[in-house]
């Protein structure tokens, strides 16, 4: 599938059907690489000149949003595939892909009535397509709300001992709570761990000697119990801090422990859930945007094409998508075809021509050309 495509309009001296059988001649002839399409927009309602001039200096910033929206789905897409581990499904407007959609064209009458005015059409798509991107904006911000819990808890699951959540590393077995003793949790650097268990002893009075027992260790630090009366244990921290010992707050919890596994197990399955409805959604809507961007790009090139070569309308409109190397070779052929006193009067001032912004990324040639990147 070709990403990058050239809408053209070529002004039609006489018949669109002769221009069309010689610009596939010449591509064929020159060019034959190049796929090349009939772009098919209906007679729509030219209204007057005044009104194409105003709609054609919104067409460009309508453009560039209704493109940046599809670009942000098919990215947001491509994000929820890999986060699920599966390829990307091809993306497609009404069951057809879209760069089968965008060459085999074909306007919706019944969604935007060829009589509507130009402006009622491209307003409307605009506002269309501003209500998806704001439910975008919504269900992504769901999303990643939970996604966000998630991370955080399996960020204290995996960090240091010196930040993680120590509860799934203790046993019953390894806590002591009477009327008089307590157990503490030390956290101790790893190329401490000699330190700790000739000093802790001495760090204040009343530590039941031999109590201290490794829990578990990671790349930085050892996790130790230590049982003492509680009424030193805030001696007891001091003074560990003091040798650079880290003493963690830890109530054990049976209960609390069953909530937060029972929290996370919820947790995964509303992320797996709201994984799933988004995916569906983008693809839905991605297809919305595009086909609704289609549209406008036949708009575009009709009121770019009648201020261009006039009334009545007399074009022809169609797809190309050359190769980079291809691409002198067919825009030389494009400039052929075109009346010789127009191509002049699009280079005489500044290499650009008298209308050169017309159309504002449209490029400086003859004929109404932009480009649609698709992916």
């Amino acid at each position: 599938m070709a990403s990058r495509y050239w809408v053209v309009s070529l002004p039609a001296q006489n018949s669109a059907s002769t221009l069309w059988n010689n610009l596939q001649d010449q591509i064929s002839k020159h060019s034959f690489d190049t796929p090349l399409y009939r772009f098919n927009i209906p007679n729509l309602r030219v209204g007057t000149l005044d009104s194409l001039l105003a709609l054609s200096d919104d067409l460009l910033k309508s453009n560039t949003f209704i493109e940046g929206v599809s670009h942000k789905i098919r990215r947001q897409i491509e994000e929820l595939e890999r986060a699920s581990g599966l390829e990307t499904n091809a993306l497609t407007v009404d069951g057809v892909p879209v760069d089968s959609y965008l060459t085999r064209f074909v306007w919706d009458e019944a969604k935007y009535p060829t009589m509507s005015p130009l402006r009622e059409i491209v307003d409307g798509i605009h506002t269309q397509v501003a209500k998806i991107e704001d439910d975008l904006k919504v269900c992504v911000a769901e999303y990643n709300n939970v996604r966000g819990q998630l991370n955080a808890i399996n960020r204290k699951q995996s960090g240091s001992l010196a930040v993680r959540d120590l509860s799934n590393l203790v046993k019953p077995e390894d806590i002591i709570t009477s009327e008089h003793l307590v157990t503490l949790l030390a956290v101790v650097p790893k190329y401490s761990q000699k330190d700790w268990l000739s000093s802790y002893e001495t760090l204040t009075t009343y530590v039941v000697p031999r109590s201290s027992k490794k829990l578990y260790e990671d790349n930085e630090y050892a996790l130790y119990t230590v049982t003492l009366f509680g009424r030193v244990a805030d001696n007891f921290r001091t003074s560990a801090r003091e040798r650079g010992f880290q003493v963690r707050d830890f109530e054990y919890s049976p209960e609390a422990q069953e909530s937060r596994k029972q929290e996370l197990e919820k947790l995964v399955q509303d992320q797996d859930m709201l994984r799933s409805s988004l995916l569906q959604w983008c693809y839905a809507s991605y297809g919305e945007v595009f086909s609704s961007w289609m549209h406008f790009c036949a708009v575009r090139v009709f009121a770019e094409s009648i201020l261009r070569y006039g009334l009545p309308p007399s074009f022809l409109a169609c797809v190309l998508s050359p190769s980079v190397k291809g691409e002198k070779k067919v825009r030389s052929i494009l400039e052929g075809l075109c009346d010789s006193a127009n191509s002049t009067f699009w280079k005489t001032e500044d290499e650009g021509g008298a209308m050169a912004g017309l159309g504002g990324d449209t490029d400086a040639h003859p004929y109404v050309s932009f480009t649609i990147n698709i992916a």
